[in-house]
């Protein structure tokens, strides 16, 4: 696959979890919106010296939080991401395509066992050195998908009409990643 790899050298460039956050929102009581993110995550881009790329993120599900552990507690059951059953989400790119300053990755997003394309929305937001001069690079990418697709069908309907959730979820995501040597 091409990719933009302006700045990056070949190899494999790691996301750094300390300075990278996979975050969600959901529309929450048809008012408001309740933001999650997940805090235990690895993931990778490879560069190959042809300027091709491969990337792939995986999500440890249990791992989400939304501040609020009653909800969370919630979303780790079968109503929800199903812990036990599919403790891993991932992310496996299959095609990169530049849009100006920016690109489109499209690649396959498993949840619960099910698998869509999904594609992101990136912005490249540079590379440099990083602490002891290590090769680091940036990235923000933004998509939206429907739970609905991924088997989180539950239904939470509220006694005045509308839903306690929707059914579209936006993802935000804010990677740094780090050369291997």
């Amino acid at each position: 696959m091409s990719a933009p790899t302006q700045g990056l050298t070949a190899g494999t460039w790691v996301i750094d979890r300390s300075h990278s956050t996979l975050q969600f929102s959901v529309r929450h009581l048809m008012v408001s919106k309740v933001r999650g993110r997940f805090t235990n995550f690895t993931g990778a881009l490879v560069v190959h010296p042809d300027g091709t790329a491969d990337a792939v993120v995986e999500m440890q599900v249990d791992s989400v939080t939304t501040d609020n552990p009653q909800r969370d507690e919630h979303l780790a059951t079968a109503d929800f991401f199903d812990v036990t059953h599919y403790p891993v989400a991932t992310f496996t790119a299959t095609d990169f395509r530049p849009l100006g300053d920016e690109f489109e990755v499209t690649g396959d997003f498993t949840i619960r066992g099910t698998t869509h394309p999904v594609t992101l929305h990136v912005e490249f937001l540079g590379a440099g050195p990083g602490m002891g001069d290590a090769p680091v690079a940036g990235f923000t990418a933004t998509a939206t998908i429907n739970r609905r697709d991924f088997g989180i069908t539950t239904e939470m309907p509220m006694a005045n009409g509308g839903v306690v959730i929707g059914d579209k979820i936006a993802l935000s995501l804010d990677v740094e990643v780090g050369l291997q040597s």
